[in-house]
């Protein structure tokens, strides 16, 4: 199950330009340092996917260990992983937050629905 779990991590990595694993909804936010940087996320007004790692608790055991960052909210561009709260905040009051992410919708040529943000399971 472990292998099938760290599969599962990698492709939602690779198959979504803009990720955040979060505590919670974008809607519905389960902990400050998810909403800040869902905040932030929103502002920029770009699409974006989402994964609640508390209604996947084998993602939220796993994906530490897989990302070598042990805290959530975690946000991915790309496939690579960007941090957490902190820096997804200081990024966006930088301005440089939502360049990074329109760059990384930009690189991929999957076409993305017309939500702003997507739930995957």
């Amino acid at each position: 199950m472990s292998d099938n779990i760290l599969e599962q991590i990698k492709g939602q990595i690779n198959s979504n330009p803009v990720l955040i694993y979060m505590k919670g909804s974008p809607q519905m936010p389960q902990c400050g340092f998810s909403q800040r940087a869902v905040q932030a996320l929103i502002q920029c007004g770009e699409p974006f996917a989402f994964v609640d790692i508390l209604s996947h608790p084998e993602i939220r055991v796993k994906l530490p260990e897989y990302a070598s960052w042990p805290t959530f909210p975690q946000l991915w561009l790309n496939g690579e992983l960007i941090g957490g709260c902190d820096i997804i905040t200081e990024l966006f009051e930088k301005g440089e937050l939502q360049p990074m992410i329109k760059q990384a919708i930009a690189l991929t040529s999957k076409k993305t629905d017309d939500e702003s943000t997507s739930s995957i399971n």
